[in-house]
């Protein structure tokens, strides 16, 4: 989602009020939050009649995020005017621009999505906006218009006006805007991660069915040692030959090497990405090395595939011959104490790589999930150990032995 990643503090749940059941009866449960698909209740559509995009919306999905995030906007505007629930009515669809015309608008709050949300005076119509922040006037191209919800997605075309929050000088990556992986690297670190913490604050809100009172307070989000160059893991991909079906043994040839990337924000379409900034060196050189594997092979494949880069570390002793021997091409060398990291990345899914946290070794397949960032878990990994059990007057917690 961002450039920079984090991890929320989760402080210990608060307990419940006396005489309070949380897991008996139902009548202490909160109700569950209505699901409201189309805000206008003049235009409600019945399950038959809904798109497909509606029928498949789900509590807690990215579609549901945005649309809680719209409505709190939406009333927090209301709220400001001293206009009622009722006085405010949708805008007329007739009355929206036409897809692909362009226009500006101000953006007004920042989704849970990472998207902004943008407003023009006189109109009570959202526009969903990548790559935008609070404050921002920025010019955007509208796309399509979401029946019934009122709000539109648009592409982000440039500022018109830069909100305070935004420096894009901040930006080290020349793909940003239109590469779907990144959406924060315009605002300072520090606000990033407030505003992560937020996030998290409103998922409790929106999703939890808890109420507020047994809602811990959500704690300062942990920021990352590292703002660049901290991924261990990217797997960019490359779609298959023009003219191909999808599952049926395609057989038309790649003319040419395809675009090897991510996703474009918006698009579904490959991004060619030649460098990765926010991967770790290891595997910002192994991205080197299989796109130009890639300028060799491509005639090889038939069908679309995903390429894995993984970071592997050999920690050898300063004084050994393995410290002291030449790099292979790729890979890259650092110390660590008594020691140095030799860093390579691995491409087969199958094979076994070791990560170092601390004095700590962990080993697992290349493909398998792992924490993508290693300079986040020594502090990450202390919290956690540091909380897991319960305070004590000082009095050893006594633990079953092995």
């Amino acid at each position: 989602m961002s450039a920079t990643p984090a991890a929320a503090a989760a402080p210990a749940p608060a307990p419940a009020p006396n005489g309070t059941h949380t897991n008996g009866g139902s009548q202490n449960r909160p109700a569950k939050r209505p699901n409201n698909a189309n805000r206008s209740g003049n235009n409600r559509k019945s399950k038959q009649q809904r798109t497909k995009r509606e029928r498949n919306i789900t509590e807690g999905s990215s579609e549901e995020v945005l649309r809680c995030d719209i409505d709190a906007l939406l009333k927090a505007r209301r709220e400001a005017a001293g206009a009622s629930e009722g006085e405010a009515a949708p805008t007329a669809e007739e009355n929206l621009p036409e897809p692909f015309t362009e226009m500006e608008v101000e953006i007004h709050e920042l989704s849970s999505t990472g998207d902004g949300l943008g407003m023009v005076a006189g109109s009570d119509q959202v526009y969903v906006v990548p790559f935008t922040v609070p404050g921002d006037t920025v010019r955007i191209k509208v796309i399509r218009h979401v029946r019934g919800e009122g709000h539109s997605h648009a592409d982000f075309l440039s500022v018109v006006t830069p909100s305070p929050l935004r420096d894009d000088a901040r930006v080290k990556c020349q793909y940003f805007a239109k590469c779907g992986g990144c959406q924060f690297q315009m605002l300072d670190y520090a606000e990033q991660l407030r505003r992560k913490r937020r996030i998290v604050v409103k998922a409790y809100d929106n999703f939890s069915n808890l109420p507020k009172e047994l809602v811990p307070e959500i704690q300062d989000t942990i920021g990352s040692p590292l703002q660049y160059g901290y991924r261990t893991k990217l797997t960019p991909h490359f779609d298959g030959p023009p003219g191909g079906k999808r599952g049926r043994n395609p057989t038309t040839p790649f003319a040419s090497c395809p675009d090897i990337g991510f996703m474009q924000k918006g698009r579904r379409k490959v991004l060619d990405i030649e460098d990765c900034p926010i991967g770790t060196e290891a595997v910002r050189l192994g991205n080197k090395s299989e796109r130009k594997r890639m300028q060799e092979e491509y005639g090889t494949y038939k069908r679309g595939a995903t390429l894995l880069l993984r970071e592997n570390t050999a920690r050898h002793p300063k004084d050994s011959d393995a410290a002291k021997a030449e790099l292979a091409p790729y890979a890259t060398k650092s110390e660590y104490g008594d020691f140095v990291d030799v860093k390579s990345c691995e491409t087969d899914s199958k094979a076994t790589t070791t990560e170092y946290i601390g004095d700590y070794i962990f080993t697992n397949p290349a493909g398998s999930f792992f924490q993508n960032n290693n300079s986040i878990l020594p502090v990450f990994t202390s919290y956690i150990r540091d909380r897991i059990l319960p305070k004590t007057d000082g009095t050893p917690i006594n633990t079953p032995s092995a």
